[in-house]
């Protein structure tokens, strides 16, 4: 498993426009080129099959040195995170959690309601329950929907 919070930019790129920047947020927080590097290139054919799950620790700001994983011939790799559709993944599977915005902004912190803008953008410009395979509506945490395939 591999999450993006473990592939987030040292806090010196993340913040240098500030801490509450809404396209830094959307565009330059998490390491795309180390996600495909250290995750993704690994898996194709020819790779080595070995999967950084983590490279960085955005509470000590500083390199994980976590150990590579071998994933097995068959195996699969789940990667998470926000904002995740967009960027050419070669997933095999995509799953998108779908909140409508008021759940969202019910559902986000509220130091972290500044963020909304950058979901927004993401909803707008990547369309991801258009691009998934699987879209689950979430506005309820305990009741999510599937709809079974990508929405119309």
């Amino acid at each position: 498993m591999a999450a993006t919070a473990g592939f987030l930019r040292p806090a010196s790129l993340r913040y240098e426009f500030g801490r509450q920047d809404v396209d830094a947020y959307y565009d330059g927080w998490t390491d795309i080129g180390a996600l495909w590097r250290e995750v993704f290139n690994p898996l194709d054919a020819g790779g080595s099959g070995r999967v950084l799950p983590d490279l960085w620790d955005p509470v000590t700001d500083r390199a994980t040195r976590s150990a590579y994983v071998s994933l097995p011939p068959g195996g699969v790799l789940v990667v998470h995170g926000p904002l995740l559709l967009g960027h050419w993944f070669p997933f095999d599977l995509s799953v998108h959690l779908r909140l409508s915005p008021a759940a969202l902004a019910r559902r986000t912190e509220q130091d972290q309601r500044w963020t909304l803008p950058a979901f927004a953008r993401y909803e707008a410009e990547v369309r991801p329950a258009e691009s998934a395979d699987v879209v689950v509506r979430a506005d309820g945490p305990r009741h999510p929907a599937w709809n079974g395939g990508a929405a119309s």
